[in-house]
């Protein structure tokens, strides 16, 4: 006979409440650990999909994720003349707000050129973009359909093709367009502000000594043109031939001083060290307190349970049961609790983590890390109810 399956018996609505409670607990600290994975996937979706060994960024700068970044595009052809270069690409990062069927709508929108590095590195419906403006890839999170038009800067966009996955740092779902598309919906000024910007110029440009007004007139097209130029990215991504030593490749862009080259694990380290370590830390510690206080529930609950057998005990110990016996009855109660607390938890993350509205990824060294500090978390407070069981005398079983 099982004497801790016995009392579970005698005490089974309160053992199977307890259980309930912890697992709703474990459960959320298990979402907690895949929040902080989710966190981290999302920070490098786009830096993994793009597969770059270089990202050159203005100089004095961590962008393009963390921080502004604005060069040229031009600048990718002197990447490319690098020795070592294999392949350069410039592209364009934003983030745009807006709204859809009255509600805000958030996306983050990549241009990128539609023969180089960074597009949508899966289509799961329709067919990648096909011509230089106008067509545009969405992830399915967005919930817009293949065909229909999406409105930026003036110009409706068709949708021709799904990803799925994608975010940004943010957790908003990444849209893709051609380079020109992006400069033009991120760089270029509508048409109230170009005409402001070329009277403003004309009249400055009419105050020089050395221009007549007609001269004037005739500049400002020309010099508004260059100057409200759109031909700028928010960085370079370079991919290197094999064989090629990173660190002089970029060492020789360094040089220029123009720019910053950052590898592929220098941006992995902004992003995860900077962008989401306070994240990674509130997460923690909240993980940390639910199992104190897990560890804290199972303790009372044993403590409880044994105080309300301290009779049986006594008997138990008259009758020449040995204390191991009476040790065993007390941890197995501590352990089956936390066991089957475990697996409440586990089967309702299972169940739910895909309905997260951001991303939660379950990793199985996780779940087994966790697993190991519930049953040292149960046996631990199963020592408050052995303790007590141990001070039980004999004696105490014929008292009234």
């Amino acid at each position: 006979m099982n004497l801790a399956l016995r009392d579970i018996r005698h005490n089974k609505s309160r053992f199977i409440q307890t259980c309930l409670g912890l697992g709703l607990l474990l459960g959320v600290v298990m979402s907690m650990g895949g929040i902080y994975r989710g966190l981290f996937t999302d920070a490098t979706a786009v830096l993994n999909s793009t597969a770059a060994d270089l990202w050159v960024v203005q100089q004095d700068t961590s962008g393009p994720f963390a921080a502004t970044s604005r060069i040229p595009e031009d600048i990718k052809y002197r990447i490319r003349a690098v020795p070592g270069v294999a392949q350069a690409s410039a592209l364009s990062f934003q983030n745009i707000q807006s709204e859809r069927n009255g509600k805000p709508f958030r996306f983050f929108l990549i241009g990128y050129e539609l023969d180089g590095m960074g597009g949508p590195p899966s289509i799961v419906d329709g067919r990648p973009i096909g011509q230089k403006h106008y067509e545009i890839v969405v992830d399915r999170a967005m919930k817009i359909a293949l065909g229909e038009q999406l409105r930026l800067a003036g110009d409706d966009y068709t949708v021709v093709g799904l990803t799925a996955k994608m975010v940004s740092s943010a957790g908003d779902p990444v849209a893709y367009v051609t380079l020109a598309d992006a400069q033009k919906i991120q760089f270029k000024d509508d048409n109230n502000a170009i005409r402001n910007s070329r009277e403003k110029l004309a009249d400055q440009l009419s105050r020089l000594p050395f221009l007549s007004a007609h001269q004037a007139n005739q500049l400002t097209p020309q010099i508004a043109d260059i100057v409200g130029s759109t031909h700028i990215a928010n960085t370079v991504v370079a991919r290197l031939a094999p064989g090629a030593n990173l660190a002089q490749v970029q060492e020789r862009i360094n040089r220029w001083n123009h720019f910053r080259p950052l590898t592929g694990k220098d941006q992995e380290r902004i992003l995860t060290e900077g962008m989401i370590k306070k994240a990674k830390m509130q997460l923690g510690l909240f993980r940390a307190i639910l199992l104190v206080i897990s560890g804290v529930i199972i303790s009372l609950i044993i403590y409880t349970m044994t105080l309300d057998k301290l009779r049986v005990i006594a008997t138990l110990k008259l009758i020449g049961t040995r204390n191991r016996v009476i040790v065993g009855l007390i941890l197995q109660q501590s352990l089956l609790m936390g066991l089957i607390a475990y697996a409440i938890g586990f089967t309702l993350i299972g169940l739910t983590h895909d309905k997260f509205p951001r991303r939660v990824d379950l990793v199985a060294i996780d779940l087994q890390l966790l697993f190991g500090i519930v049953i040292l978390i149960c046996i631990g407070a199963s020592l408050v109810g052995i303790r007590k069981a141990m001070r039980v005398e004999p004696a105490e079983a014929l008292g009234g």
